[in-house]
């Protein structure tokens, strides 16, 4: 019997210890892709590595870069975040009928990747939402020159912080590229607003208030609710300058400056998630960064850069779709040369960021690609589409790639999918203060947005 007990006992002894061995995890198996990626990326940023690309967390305010004079505050970022999407701050339209209808968001809401969801933006003078921003068309109750559009493809506002000047010519900022161009920055031009020493997104938000027709004055922003939040954002300020356009400009790029993808795929791979990354992706990622050569203008965390280039894309008007107020002279279609007049500039714009493109399907300064495939396919080409672009004034970078068909369908998996944060939404705010529908308070976009 002390036999047989022994001998269960040790039958017991077997069948644990087998049951905790079927209970372990696998053993790790480094993907060698991975590896690859880790050196592809090390090359590409001489040496840094991997965290080169990594973006701050938005509530990390200390790690955004940012403006010296405009110094990140949680306060602030609340501000903005409101006035952003505000509608109620549009009481002085071209057309009475657009009073209250439109915000800063109306051309760059979450859902589209903080850009426009169609190739063209319409603020004031604008009709519904559809499902994402492509069901807005023009109302016909307004002329053409009543429409609020641009001549040229929305800039995204995601990763924002990491431009010191903003849009496709760079017009916008005192600092980096545009220290030498004070020239252009005549009284009357959009640019005269550079002349208050701020960065980009800062002197961009404050001329784009005026541009848009947005009201900020004391008495407005009381009879909307906002005077305490500008009183806890700008506290150090003496109350005659406390509410006014530039400290509303001033909240509305602090809160930009907090719109980071860090929720991307490719983020969380940076961060050590390396089954956050398909294999498809990773191949795309080390194609992209590697053969593709998209590494040596697409850099930093936000895969952009403060550099311009002549890529011979076409312009606005050259859509297939309707447009507005795109004259086939248009300055802003001769790029940075549009702005500084030098000759070398003309037909470069700046290099935009790469995330969540897919989000609203038009490419180029022009919106005249409508697939992140078919971008990639004109620069394995590099064949230019535009005939006024001369060849000499087209990149040295734009020249054949030779990527095969699978390759094209790797950097493009990459860039959709690994560079994709599909929680942008917690950038919106669950209202704003008036009370009215945001991004656009049209009657017919209060019925596609569900606010009626």
């Amino acid at each position: 019997m002390h036999r047989q007990n022994r001998y269960l006992v040790a039958l017991m002894a077997v069948l644990l210890l087998a049951a905790c061995k079927e209970d372990e995890p696998a053993p790790f198996t480094p993907d060698p892709l991975d590896e690859q990626l880790v050196q592809v990326l090390t090359d590409v940023s001489q040496g840094v590595g991997p965290d080169l690309f990594l973006l701050p967390a938005p509530e990390a305010l200390g790690s955004i870069p940012q403006d010296p004079r405009n110094p990140l505050t949680p306060e602030k970022v609340a501000l903005g975040k409101l006035l952003f999407h505000e509608t109620g701050l549009a009481l002085t339209p071209k057309n009475p009928m657009g009073a209250g209808t439109y915000s800063c968001a109306s051309c760059h809401f979450a859902s589209a990747g903080f850009q426009a969801g169609r190739h063209q933006g319409i603020g004031e003078g604008g009709q519904g939402f559809g499902v994402n921003g492509e069901g807005r068309h023009r109302d016909a109750n307004f002329s053409v020159i009543e429409l609020d559009v641009q001549p040229i493809r929305s800039p995204s506002a995601l990763n924002s912080a990491f431009q010191i000047v903003t849009l496709w010519n760079g017009q916008f900022g005192a600092k980096g590229p545009n220290e030498g161009t004070e020239y252009a920055w005549v009284p009357g031009s959009k640019p005269e607003v550079n002349h208050l020493g701020f960065h980009g997104l800062e002197s961009q938000a404050i001329e784009g208030l005026g541009i848009h027709r947005l009201v900020t004055d004391r008495e407005t922003l009381e009879n909307l609710g906002y005077k305490e939040m500008f009183d806890q954002a700008f506290p150090g300020l003496p109350q005659e300058e406390r509410y006014s356009r530039i400290t509303a400009g001033l909240a509305i790029a602090a809160y930009e400056r907090t719109l980071m993808a860090n929720e991307a795929p490719f983020q969380q791979w940076l961060r050590g998630e390396k089954q956050a990354l398909s294999s498809l992706e990773k191949e795309g990622a080390i194609l992209f960064f590697g053969k593709g050569q998209c590494g040596s203008c697409h850099s930093g965390p936000a895969l952009n850069s403060m550099e311009f280039y002549a890529l011979g894309m076409n312009d606005m008007f050259d859509c297939p779709e309707e447009t507005f107020q795109t004259p086939v002279d248009a300055p802003t279609d001769l790029g940075r040369g549009g702005f500084t007049g030098r000759p070398e500039d003309v037909y470069k714009f700046k290099v935009p960021q790469l995330y969540n493109l897919k989000d609203s399907p038009f490419y180029g300064h022009g919106a005249s690609f409508r697939s992140v495939r078919d971008v990639v396919v004109y620069k394995n080409n590099a064949q230019p589409e535009n005939p006024d672009v001369p060849a000499s004034q087209l990149a040295e970078e734009f020249s054949p790639l030779g990527l095969s068909d699978p390759e094209i369908e790797a950097i493009t998996a990459f860039l959709e999918n690994a560079l994709h944060d599909p929680n942008l939404k917690r950038y919106e705010p669950e209202s704003i203060l008036s009370g009215l529908c945001f991004p656009n308070n049209d009657p017919q976009s209060r019925v596609d947005l569900g606010c009626e």
